[in-house]
């Protein structure tokens, strides 16, 4: 009877200890997963799309492709960009509204797939102007391939990067990143670091930009 206890405890050591370093192993090679290069949210980075020479203010918007309002804004925001591109910056940054806009995150991905072929800006400018043809569509994507053909990108790479996982990862960061100014919808406009109430016409725009240029001018 001692015997046989005697090796129901050593058996429960053996189990026990396996058990130890099963899990062991589990925690280490997790660990060094979270902490490896290019995994984790952590190692994404937000874009860094912007055009000005101004170096004091800095006008960032967060922009939905597939949004209405967005497209309403563009034709404006081309306005302040000419007018103020001796004076200030302009990011546009990537806030797709998947729940309600179901093309928005693939036009977002054919966006950062055209930027990784230094046609970000060409490409941007072809979605909000042909928002209305691609918009409802089943497969976007049709639309978004022959904007890269005009656009002379290679397609193969193209299709390659708007699919893959850094492009995804850097629009995630965008998103987290107007999710931190309070972002809840588009487009947010963020001006010297601030969100504000977004002008409704190029003068209330002006008006706004010129007290901030003002301002960094004190």
């Amino acid at each position: 009877m001692l015997l046989y206890l005697g090796t129901m405890d050593k058996r429960f050591l053996l189990i026990l200890a396996a058990l130890v370093v099963i899990f062991g192993s589990i925690f280490w090679l997790t660990k060094s997963k979270s902490n490896a290069p290019g995994t984790g949210s952590s190692q994404a980075q937000a874009s860094n799309h912007v055009l000005g020479e101004g170096n004091k203010v800095s006008l960032v918007e967060f922009g939905d492709y597939q949004c209405p309002a967005c497209g309403q804004y563009f034709p404006i925001i081309e306005q302040i960009k000419a007018k103020y591109a001796d004076q200030i910056s302009f990011r546009f940054a990537n806030f797709p509204l998947v729940q309600i806009h179901p093309n928005a995150m693939v036009a977002a991905r054919a966006a950062e797939a055209a930027s990784l072929q230094n046609k970000f800006w060409e490409m941007h400018d072809l979605l909000y102007r042909n928002q209305t043809t691609w918009a409802q569509a089943s497969n976007p994507s049709s639309y978004f391939e022959k904007y890269a053909a005009d656009l002379k990108l290679d397609i193969t790479k193209f299709k390659a990067d708007s699919a893959s996982a850094g492009v995804l990862a850097t629009i995630n960061a965008d998103v987290a990143e107007a999710q931190g100014y309070g972002a809840t919808g588009t487009p947010t406009f963020i001006l010297n670091g601030k969100k504000i109430d977004s002008p409704t016409s190029i003068e209330a725009f002006s008006e706004v930009i010129d007290q901030a240029i003002k301002q960094a001018k004190q």
